[in-house]
């Protein structure tokens, strides 16, 4: 019978009970403890408060508890983070026998990922009485057996652990028997009857006793066993084991028929009664007789089926020796077996809660995956040390006994690795030590942290003018390292403003190709360089870009034909109409034709041609190819008509070339017949007869004076350079060739030395014209130029030098006249060099023209000012004297400079022109009279003959 004291109070009192929680030194983690068989509900602790965590954090944070097997006995109230019993906690059903018995709890939390590891102990209560196997136990005890003589029992056996399972036995006053206890190696007990009084079958056949077990708990249980005794009439020494206990240690894993122990037992008797045979008790469980095997008549104990320690680690065999008497009598015997542990179970990885993937700007530290490892063994060979695959970015670190946690140990970088195979490798320390290994793929996501590139930071492209609307001019292209989103790139212009429009409203690009398109026909006059730059973006957040620079080069093309500049006879493009004397010499300049080009380059590089107004006619004029001057090339006579009309073609050098026609009528006047209004005198200005005379006195007496300065100027020249000739000294030297300048093809072929003497010390250069940093060149004689009046204009001029570009801050456009009061206002200080005069040239041998060297583009110094003479040039300049005409590199404009006889009477501001229209001279007051007027007419009529 099981009896149970009903003390209702205290195991209330022990249900109710709750053990605080407290923190472990060294360990960090949490550990608990509640009594089995506590109610529902049942308070275990606050354990998000001892965890550090907040309330208000739980549900965001996913806050969860986990157990491998027992997931459902322990629950957290996430509202108020308390840890409670929330179903029935048996500890026998658990533990079993086990003294320590626990619940691990694993309590994980997201954002950051974290795992606290709590214990729980389950503490025992006495809930389970002592119990014996049987209701009732036989013993056959002989009448003869002698005082003393020792009867072992079962004993009971009590599922609780501690003093709750320390038992304690009584049995039932009687005058044949007393109850010894014998302690075993586990702290167990059994109990053993002892023969106090011997026994008589034929007063007592037989004896019933009750043997009583008690634990100690509170309160305490007890149970119960009878016990049959029969008293046998027959042998009397039974047999006996030499050692009541064997203890035998041996590895698990032993083949069968393995020899455990060999038993010993000896008796007293003779004969059939001293003949004995080995058994095993009846107190042996079925378990055991399956694992164990016994011969009978030598008592050889061998193996008889697997054993491993991680079943059972030891063994209790009861073992019983019978003789053969009549009775026959029976001795005891117990073999404890005790196993030792063989590494023989490799450890196990599990690999939980996997945070993937893994983005590649994480923080170093971030938890990727949970790791937990075990070994079946024990000792040694069930310590489990884990490892990671090498050269990772990655680390394992011990989080409690073998849990471990895969965190990020260095920075990633998807564009280099995308993804990493990680082994953990679980090896366990016995010897041979076995391993075992699990595989971690994990997969580095992109962010967005590399912006779109080109190839090189600027293009130059070159599009010719006049392109269609949508012409495409280039495709720029940009490539990210980044994946998917991030790595779509889109282009776009960056806006910005070219004077008054925008500059989307010249170009485009497409978004997704990168071409860039023209939306309307580009003009090189409107627009030489169109530099913009285009913006590459991927569609990341936030998206990275960058920009490239994009320099568009307008090209010329020749759509501009010359344009026709006003002159004072008439307006731009209409007939001018001039008055020349049949007097005047060959080479006398009657007109000028000016025009421009808004082009560049070949395409604004002007020639003149004069064409016939009709066939076989002998027009006594001709016009400079490059000048457009109209001069004599004879003396008029009677046989010119009196009215000549000269037809002026205006032709660039374009590809095809285009054209513009001048009309200039000449008419022929004899010198008394006097024009009646100068050409260049302003309208309704009218002509006074009576002031006719005077104006020739005072042309007479001016030119008198300007005669004799000239001519007092002249004596003193040649006075001191007749003296001998000394270093420095003034005199003429041979001309030297000046080499171009390493930008273009720009040179000076011929240099000159002109020095005009005084005696205030160093000469004065009075006219000066250098390129700067020019290399020495050889020196080289220029011969005379023959002098000739007539020109070939049918000859088709040379191609000029194919390395002449104007550039666009050079091209023709800038037109106007200068003006040099004196002849040598424009000199060189004190020891200044030499002078270098440029003049114009050009590539045909017309007598008055020489060989132009063109200007290069806009790397060329503006300063290179190029001249050469030609070899029919009648006008080589003697010393002392100025060349006729040059140009300013970089422009169509020419300069002219003119030099008269002393005693010509000319007007000195204009000494030297730019070859655009002359300024129509200014209105003299009417206050100064007919002198001033007459003078005004004078001057006018000069200027035409200049021309």
């Amino acid at each position: 019978m099981v009896s149970r004291c009903s003390c209702l109070g205290v195991q209330c009192l022990l249900l109710s009970l709750l053990l605080l929680a407290a923190w472990e030194v060294g360990s960090g983690q949490l550990h608990y403890s509640v009594y089995e068989e506590a109610r529902h509900g049942t308070f275990v602790g606050r354990i998000a408060q001892d965890l550090g965590l907040e309330l208000a954090e739980l549900v965001p944070r996913l806050f969860r508890v986990a157990s491998k097997r027992h997931g459902d006995l322990l629950e957290v109230n996430l509202q108020n983070g308390i840890l409670f019993v929330n179903s029935r906690i048996d500890r026998e059903e658990l533990c079993g026998r086990s003294v320590e018995c626990s619940i691990h709890l694993e309590v994980i939390v997201d954002r950051p990922l974290q795992v606290f590891h709590v214990d729980v102990e389950v503490k025992d209560i006495n809930d389970n009485p002592p119990r014996f196997s049987v209701t009732e136990q036989k013993l056959s005890i002989p009448e003869s057996r002698l005082l003393d003589s020792r009867f072992p029992l079962e004993g009971a056996s009590d599922a609780d652990v501690g003093e709750n399972a320390l038992l304690t036995y009584k049995l039932s006053p009687n005058e044949y028997f007393v109850l010894d206890i014998i302690n075993k190696k586990d702290k167990d007990k059994f109990p053993v009857l002892v023969l106090r009084k011997l026994l008589d079958r034929e007063e007592n056949p037989q004896l019933k006793l009750l043997l009583t077990a008690t634990d100690g708990g509170k309160p305490e249980f007890t149970g119960s066993v009878s016990l049959l005794i029969l008293v046998l009439d027959a042998n009397d020494n039974a047999p006996i084991f030499d050692r009541p206990v064997y203890e035998v240690k041996m590895y698990e894993n032993q083949v069968n028929q393995t020899l455990v122990i060999r038993l010993n037992a000896s008796d007293s008797d003779e004969g059939i009664n001293k003949e004995m045979m080995y058994s095993f008790s009846s107190l042996v469980p079925p378990t055991i007789r399956r694992k164990f095997w016994i011969n009978e008549r030598t008592g050889e104990i061998k193996v008889n089926d697997a054993i491993d320690f991680e079943d059972s680690n030891t063994y209790e065999i009861h073992v019983d020796v019978t003789d053969k008497g009549n009775p026959p009598m029976v001795g005891h015997c117990t073999v404890l077996v005790e196993l030792l542990d063989e590494n023989d179970n490799s450890p196990e990885v599990i690999v939980t809660s996997l945070s993937l993937p893994v983005k590649e700007d994480a923080q170093v530290g971030t938890v990727i995956a949970l790791i937990s490892v075990s070994d079946h063994d024990s000792g040694a060979n069930g310590q489990v040390t884990c490892s990671l695959t090498p050269h990772v970015p990655f680390k394992l670190v011990s989080t409690y006994k073998n849990y471990y946690s895969l965190v990020l140990d260095s920075a990633l970088d998807r564009e280099r690795v995308s993804a990493y195979e990680l082994v953990v490798t679980a090896r366990d320390g016995g010897s041979p030590p076995l391993w075992a290994t699990a595989s971690v793929s994990v997969e580095v996501a992109d962010v967005n942290d590399n912006a779109p590139a080109f190839a090189q930071p600027e293009y130059t492209v070159f599009v010719k003018e006049n392109n269609p609307p949508g012409y495409h001019i280039f495709t720029v292209s940009a490539w990210d390292a980044d994946a998917q989103e991030n790595a779509l790139v889109s282009y776009s212009l960056v806006e910005r403003r070219l004077g008054e429009r925008s500059l989307s409203s010249y170009v485009s690009v497409h978004a997704e190709s990168g071409k860039v398109y023209a939306l309307q026909p580009l003009d090189h006059e409107e627009l030489e360089l169109l530099q913009f730059q285009v913006s590459a973006r991927d569609g990341g957040v936030p998206p990275l870009g960058s920009n490239l620079t994009l320099q568009v080069f307008v090209l010329d093309e020749n759509d501009n034909a010359p344009a026709l500049l006003a002159s004072p006879a008439g307006s731009a493009g209409g007939a001018v109409s001039e008055l020349v004397l049949r007097s005047v010499g060959a080479g006398h300049v009657v007109a000028k034709v000016r025009a421009v080009d808004a082009d560049s380059g070949y395409n604004a590089w002007l020639s003149y041609e004069l064409q016939s107004a009709a066939v076989g006619a002998r027009i006594p004029f001709r016009v400079g190819l490059y000048t457009g001057e109209i001069s004599t090339t004879r003396a008029l006579d009677e046989a010119d008509s009196p009215r000549q009309r000269l037809l002026v073609l205006v032709k660039d050098h374009g590809e095809p070339s285009l054209t513009a026609t001048a009309t200039v009528l000449v008419s022929l006047v004899e010198g008394s017949q006097a024009p009646k209004a100068s050409s260049r005198a302003s309208v309704g200005v009218a002509p006074e007869v009576a002031l006719v005379d005077v104006n020739v006195y005072l042309i007479i007496a001016i030119c008198a004076v300007s005669s004799l300065l000239v001519l007092t100027l002249l004596l003193y020249t040649a006075l001191r350079c007749s003296a001998a000739p000394t270093e420095g000294a003034c005199g003429p030297v041979k001309p030297t060739l000046v080499c171009s300048s390493a930008v273009g093809s720009w040179s000076y072929s011929q240099q000159r030395r002109q020095r005009v003497c005084s005696g205030e010390g160093l000469p004065k250069a009075d006219l000066m014209a250098f390129s700067p940093s020019l290399p020495p060149c050889p020196m080289v004689d220029v011969d005379g130029e023959d002098q000739s009046i007539g020109g070939d204009h049918s000859r088709k001029p040379r191609q000029p030098n194919p390395d002449w570009r104007y550039s666009a801050s050079l091209r023709a456009g800038m037109h106007s006249s200068v003006h040099l009061e004196e002849a040598g206002i424009l000199r060189a200080g004190p020891g200044g060099p030499d002078q270098q005069w440029p003049t114009v040239s050009s590539a045909t041998p017309e007598p008055e023209a020489g060989e132009v060297s063109p200007p290069v583009g806009a790397g060329v110094n503006s300063n290179s000012w190029t001249f050469k003479y030609g070899p029919g040039n009648p006008k080589q300049s003697g010393p002392g004297e100025l060349p006729d005409k040059f140009i300013i590199p970089g422009s169509p404009a020419i300069i002219s400079i003119r030099q008269e006889p002393a005693n010509s009477q000319i007007d000195k501001s204009d000494f030297i022109t730019f070859g655009k229209k002359e300024e129509t001279k200014k209105k003299k007051k009417k206050k100064k009279g007919n002198k001033t007027q007459e003078k005004e007419k004078g001057n006018s009529t000069t200027d035409n003959s200049d021309q």
